[in-house]
């Protein structure tokens, strides 16, 4: 099954840009995965192609129409998620990425200007999602982040089945730090224990690692995982061990 990716725009050019050259170009070229890229402005119902308005209740900027929204949104095949990319959304995470990847595709919806008329929200199933906390020009973007974070995760993408299940979030923590060579490099080698050739030893001075630099870098992510670890029954056990 191919995965099908649609990108609602008002800059159908921009795709599929990055997406068009290395793991995601290939696998493009390869039918592993689709992309239509769709003008929001051929939804607009005057002869001036308007999609916007003035923000009710005064202020700066412009703001995208609800019912041209929707009408992009009623184009888009109905049996996949449709995320609308937006700052105040939801941080997308690598779960939701892994379920998405999962499923048949997905429509994006890029926003634009002041952002989007909150009623389509409430009249239609959009998800809104964040890549991150910060604001950017438009949402092509963020569907570019989304996209390539899921089709790397398609069967076949990557060189490897098991790439994927040993990086940053995919166990709550951040990963552990890579070496390879030159064993030393401008008086910096690479540690003994990677040099041991002692898997169970490796193991868990990654794991360790892995823990110490998630504490430091990201706690947020620690608090998590921690919770989530002393919610597990073997977390438990431990706990009351250490206890």
């Amino acid at each position: 099954m191919t995965f099908a990716a649609t990108v609602l725009t008002l800059y159908p050019e921009m795709f599929p840009g990055p997406l068009g050259i290395s793991l995601a170009g290939r696998a493009l070229a390869e039918g592993k995965w689709s992309l239509n890229a769709v003008q929001m402005r051929d939804f607009a119902t005057d002869r001036h192609r308007s999609v916007d308005d003035t923000p009710a209740g005064g202020g700066a900027g412009m703001v995208l129409r609800p019912d041209i929204l929707a009408a992009a949104v009623d184009s888009v095949v109905d049996d996949v998620p449709i995320l609308a990319m937006t700052p105040r959304g939801l941080p997308l995470a690598q779960a939701r990425v892994r379920e998405l990847a999962a499923g048949p595709g997905v429509a994006i919806l890029c926003g634009r200007f002041e952002g989007f008329d909150e009623r389509i929200f409430e009249g239609r199933a959009v998800e809104p999602v964040s890549i991150g906390d910060y604001v950017l020009s438009g949402g092509e973007i963020g569907a570019f982040v989304t996209l390539d974070a899921c089709i790397r995760l398609l069967p076949g993408v990557m060189g490897a089945a098991s790439s994927g299940m040993d990086e940053s979030f995919e166990n709550g923590l951040l990963e552990y730090p890579q070496y390879t060579r030159p064993q030393m490099w401008e008086g910096r080698t690479i540690p003994e224990v990677l040099r041991s050739g002692d898997h169970a030893k490796i193991a868990a001075w990654r794991t360790a690692r892995a823990e110490d630099d998630t504490r430091l870098r990201r706690p947020d992510l620690w608090e998590r995982y921690c919770g989530a670890r002393a919610r597990s029954p073997s977390g438990a056990r431990r706990q009351t061990k250490e206890e």
